[in-house]
């Protein structure tokens, strides 16, 4: 594949574009994707159709400061970006161990970034560069825009433009902000007096600017000196997440530094998102990585259709509404059919288009009609804890989409695998789309994330009672049954939440027993930077009511917890006992059908007994010996291959 059709990446392509200086250089975490999945090559290529040269650095050597000159000095500016993760959570487990692998790295190989990519990226362009504008974005720039908890380091952090010395915060997803920075940038306005850009954040030594209907936010030292402001703080900027009715927040680090965001840049109206997503994209990762062994993270999305952003879900643990805000925005059917005929027509498509969705992939409006008009509700969700009576959940414009979709020529099936929101579903009153996503859109498995099953825990969440989820279930089976389908739930649990202590655990643990369901994997509650989880996680306060919360810090009981969820697993046996016998619940290890385990006391017991017995045979028999010591006890592996496939795939057992 030729690299004309891809964006600068070095030297040689500006010598044969003509391009002496570029006007952006951005510098980017992950390997370099030239496709819309991607927040990089979005935004370089909304950059070059408004007329901007624009090169791609990724991934520069991080020992080598001079490397983030390998495409010059821009005329413009430093764009930054650790890519589309947020670099700590691409190279740590929740238990703060190294991953072995990094799916955004070419052959997946890891330490191709620095821990905290944003930063040591600014340092280094700051080392050659002192007064070239910097801007920062994506995902790792915009949740700390400021001042928050950091788990790595379990430490309260200034906002990461102070840490950086970078100029500006392109926070949210930035396509209309950073046009808004290059042209004021082209236009000769130096970086320090673009500060009226919605979707961006800056600092400032002096309050100049009239700010009268600007919020002040707790001071830094306030809140390093008591949590509870930090929750107050927290809990104001989640209300102000709405680009209509959000106002400018203040945060103070001394008299002479100040942190001011401006309100969320406005949604992207249906046209705006096609013309986006018609940009001129290679679709397809820079050919110079193929020797290396191709970048993992194009395999998700090769085959598969973005039609919606944004969120109005709002999980307490989720930060895509602190990101991407909670009014949804969508594209057309006509821009997706015509993405979908590109796939189709690629050498190596299957018939299958992976997923057709989003952050959630049954939203495909606006909550309701008054979000466009004054905005999303600053104390009020959608969905939590019940649907809003204004909420307007239908699915007939999704229902058309998949039909025309798997109505194209080639295509043999079309897959819903982004998540599905299944309170929203339940909330519409026709029952159609639940039936043609049993029917056409599931294969095999359909994963939904119910979470917990204490309400306690999930009122912590931000998720529905789990009488919810129980009605979903009862649906899901009847239509399954209904069109003599042999289709499973996966449900995703999490342990350790905020709220979540081990009698709710074993309570998650009873029910999964009930189910028959056999987890493969359990998400251990992961403190991400700004998440209304993470702010209880660190205050152990609700900031929505100020009352005290219990969490889980000490590994130990967190193992307990995570343990409790996969107790069918011999290797932890010996943590889920313990949870048992701290919460009193002896009666949950025996041998009745409800036990979750089996009394290894009595095991021993029986063992000793026949050791006895052997060592009485041998003295009779000296002279036979038997030819082998084979251990008979059975095995994690062998309960697997004795009770069928589906205990270890992950799937739940027909009910």
């Amino acid at each position: 594949m030729s690299n004309k059709g891809f964006l600068p990446v070095c030297k040689a392509d500006l010598q044969e574009r003509g391009i002496k200086q570029l006007d952006f250089v951005y510098v980017l975490g992950d390997a370099y994707i030239d496709h819309p999945s991607f927040g990089a090559a979005i935004i370089g290529r909304v950059l070059e159709y408004n007329g901007f040269t624009v090169g791609i650095l990724s991934q520069p050597d991080f020992r080598n400061p001079d490397s983030v000159l390998a495409l010059g000095i821009p005329k413009l500016a430093f764009l930054v970006s650790s890519g589309n993760m947020d670099s700590m959570v691409n190279h740590y487990y929740v238990s703060k161990k190294r991953r072995t692998k990094d799916a955004y790295t070419p052959g997946g190989e890891v330490g191709k970034r620095p821990d905290r990519a944003v930063i040591v990226y600014c340092n280094m362009i700051r080392k050659h560069c002192k007064d070239i504008p910097i801007i920062i974005g994506g995902i790792e720039a915009s949740l700390r825009r400021l001042a928050h908890y950091d788990y790595w380091s379990d430490s309260f952090r200034r906002s990461i433009l102070l840490e950086s010395g970078a100029d500006l915060v392109s926070y949210g997803m930035g396509e209309k902000s950073i046009v808004e920075i290059a042209d004021a940038l082209n236009a000769g306005i130096p970086v320090k007096d673009i500060t009226y850009i919605p979707g961006t954040v800056y600092k400032r030594k002096v309050l100049k600017d009239d700010f009268a209907e600007a919020i002040f936010l707790p001071s830094y030292d306030e809140m390093l000196a008591n949590k509870k402001k930090y929750g107050e703080s927290f809990l104001i900027q989640s209300q102000n997440t709405d680009p209509i009715n959000g106002l400018t927040l203040i945060e103070k680090y001394s008299e002479h530094c100040y942190i001011i965001q401006n309100p969320p840049a406005l949604p992207l109206s249906e046209k705006e998102m096609d013309e986006i997503y018609h940009l001129p994209y290679m679709r397809a990762i820079h050919p110079s990585y193929h020797a290396l062994g191709g970048v993992p993270a194009i395999e998700e999305v090769r085959f598969s259709l973005t039609s919606n952003r944004g969120c109005f879900g709002s999980c307490n643990f989720c930060s895509l509404a602190f990101h991407q805000g909670r009014i949804v925005q969508v594209r057309s059917h006509d821009s997706l059919i015509e993405e979908a005929k590109q796939i189709i027509d690629m050498p190596d498509f299957k018939g299958y288009i992976h997923d057709v969705g989003g952050p959630t992939a049954n939203f495909r409006h606006t909550a309701c009609k008054n979000q466009l008009k004054t905005g999303a509700c600053k104390n009020k969700k959608c969905l939590f804890p019940a649907p809003c009576k204004n909420l307007d959940a239908d699915h007939s414009d999704y229902i058309a989409l998949l039909r025309k979709l798997r109505g194209l020529k080639k295509v043999k099936k079309v897959f819903v695998r982004s998540g599905v929101r299944f309170d929203y579903l339940l909330a519409d009153k026709d029952d159609a789309f639940l039936k043609e996503l049993v029917e056409h859109h599931i294969s095999g498995q359909l994963k939904v994330a119910p979470e917990h099953v204490s309400d306690k825990v999930l009122d912590k969440m931000g998720k529905p009672r789990h009488e919810v989820y129980k009605r979903f279930v009862a649906k899901y089976e009847k239509y399954n049954k209904e069109l003599k389908k042999n289709q499973f739930l996966v449900p995703y649990f999490m342990s350790s939440h905020p709220g979540s202590t081990l009698k709710d655990a074993v309570a998650l643990a009873e029910y999964i027993r009930d189910t028959g369901y056999i987890p493969e994997q359990v998400q251990d509650y992961y403190p991400t930077p700004s998440t209304m989880s993470t702010v209880m996680y660190y205050t152990e306060i609700d900031p929505r009511d100020g009352k005290p919360v219990y969490v889980a810090k000490n590994p130990h009981e967190k193992a307990l917890q995570r343990a409790l969820i996969q107790y069918s697993n011999p290797e932890n046996y010996d943590l889920v006992k313990e949870a048992l016998e701290k919460c009193g619940r002896k009666d949950l290890i025996g041998f009745g059908e409800k036990c979750l385990i089996r009394p290894r006391k009595l095991a021993k017991e029986k063992s000793a007994t026949q050791k006895t017995k052997d060592n009485a045979y041998t003295k009779k028999n000296v002279s036979k010996k038997p030819k082998n010591n084979i251990n008979t006890r059975k095995t994690y592996s062998d309960e697997k291959k004795a009770s069928g496939k589906d205990r270890d795939n992950g799937r739940k057992r027909k009910r």
